[in-house]
């Protein structure tokens, strides 16, 4: 039985009788419907709509009316929770802790097993609210960095951040990336939504059939990629574009502590000596100027590298009239029916980016050529009516497919059948890894779309 004296505590504001003054971490009651209901609007008070009924606002003093009587109960006065309405101090910047919250499942999306998101969230509330106030107190600075080597597809340093840094990364650039994308052109791919490598490899083979009349007459391309490009950003024309399109002053603070945070002081270095050594001086963020690179591996950087290029995007399109361009991180195609105005096209961007961005094209990955020998962008070949997986990309498959440990094996190949059915001519590739998941005991579905585990 319910005993209607004695009053309930509320899902969202429970009582708290044990709570110190003015305890904001020990006492953010509102923090854990957000986070354990999955940013239900209707979890938490706001503006629009209310679960409880309102109540007078003095200190310590709590009422709860039922049909019988009106019992008070008296407890210890305590700090309020950040409000997840915006209700804040901070409002007017923006900043809520509802913003923050969804910043976290879309940070944890992906890295909710590593070593950092687990001891983030063995005290998720206090760890959520401690970065909350910090944000919003202007005492926010980056943590220190990992610095790793990978050997795929080729050697390069991976910084990754600490889990609470990520969260600040996605806050920002749930924030402020929309408004820089919708002035983005359309052929700009690579961490925008909707506009990954299928995207990209689309969308380029839409303009090889429409430069070519459906293949009917002939048409060459200019490929090119900017020399080192992470480490070769330069912060400075970075902030000036950046200052151009957030006039929100604590959001330009946040913005530029992110850019200019060096990882490198403090860097936790878990790569050997002889790993290091793989990786090219001129292309190591370790031994580069302070105001010179991002670190690979970040979502900011991503984005970061994005608005970098824009200016090059709007460039190619609006003073070169290039019609048939598309980019995807530094790497860019320019189409055209004559080969020499793709030569002068050259040029003029061989010009333009050490002038206004600081960088260089690589002449090693430079070519002209004509389309029908093969367009390779993006991991995939665009070739008359049909389009499939870099050669290389293909035979790195199936050699990790056969080598694969067998726990793991499943997982790997679904990967590789999503990686090559994204090309239109791929049955043939999909019918030899499944040739090699057989062989090795696993079953593969007709459609040779996926391995369904160890057969018996």
């Amino acid at each position: 039985m319910i005993n209607l004296v004695v009053p309930l505590p509320h899902e969202g504001t429970e009582m708290r009788g044990k709570d110190t003054a003015g305890s904001r971490r020990d006492g953010s009651s509102a923090v854990a419907p957000m986070i354990g209901r999955g940013l239900r609007r209707d979890d938490v008070d706001s503006t629009e709509k209310r679960r409880t009924p309102a109540t007078s606002a003095t200190p310590g003093i709590r009422t709860s009316t039922t049909a019988t009587r009106t019992t008070t109960t008296r407890t210890t006065p305590t700090g309020h929770a950040p409000s997840a309405d915006g209700s804040d101090a901070t409002a007017h910047a923006g900043l809520s802790f509802e913003a923050l919250v969804e910043a976290y499942f879309d940070c944890r999306r992906t890295k909710r097993n590593t070593a950092s998101a687990l001891a983030f969230e063995a005290d998720l509330e206090r760890n959520l609210v401690g970065l909350f106030d910090e944000l919003a107190g202007g005492g926010y600075r980056p943590g220190p960095s990992i610095c790793f080597v990978v050997t795929r597809p080729r050697p390069r340093e991976v910084w990754a951040a600490q889990f609470r840094d990520r969260i600040v990364h996605h806050l920002l650039y749930n924030r402020i990336g929309p408004r820089f994308e919708r002035a983005f052109i359309a052929d700009t791919c690579a961490c925008i939504k909707g506009r990954g490598t299928l995207y990209a490899a689309r969308r380029l083979e839409a303009k090889v059939r429409s430069v070519t009349g459906n293949w009917a007459r002939p048409a060459s391309y200019l490929k090119a990629d900017i020399a080192n490009f992470f480490v070769a950003i330069d912060k400075r024309v970075l902030a000036g574009q950046l200052e151009a399109r957030i006039p929100e002053p604590w959001w330009l603070d946040l913005t530029m502590r992110v850019l200019f945070h060096d990882p490198r002081p403090n860097v936790i270095l878990r790569a050997t000596p002889v790993e290091m050594a793989l990786v090219p001086a001129h292309k190591r963020l370790l031994e580069q100027l302070p105001h010179r690179g991002l670190p690979i591996g970040n979502l900011s950087s991503q984005f970061f590298a994005n608005v970098y290029l824009d200016r090059l995007d709007q460039f190619a399109k609006h003073v070169l009239h290039c019609r048939h361009y598309i980019r995807y991180v530094d790497d860019f195609v320019i189409l055209h029916e004559d080969r020499a105005w793709l030569a002068a096209t050259h040029g003029e961007i061989e010009t333009f980016l050490p002038h206004e961005l600081g960088v260089h094209l690589n002449p090693a990955k430079t070519i002209i050529q004509p389309v029908d020998r093969g367009v390779d962008f993006v991991g995939q070949v665009v070739l008359p009516w049909r389009r499939f997986t870099r050669r290389r990309t293909f035979r790195g498959a199936l050699r990790r497919t056969a080598t694969a440990p067998a726990d793991g094996l499943p997982q790997t190949a679904n990967s590789y059948f999503g990686l090559l059915g994204q090309a239109t001519a791929c049955h043939r590739d999909r019918a030899r890894l499944a040739n090699i998941l057989r062989r090795r005991g696993l079953a593969v579905d007709r459609e040779l779309t996926r391995s369904f585990g160890l057969c018996s």
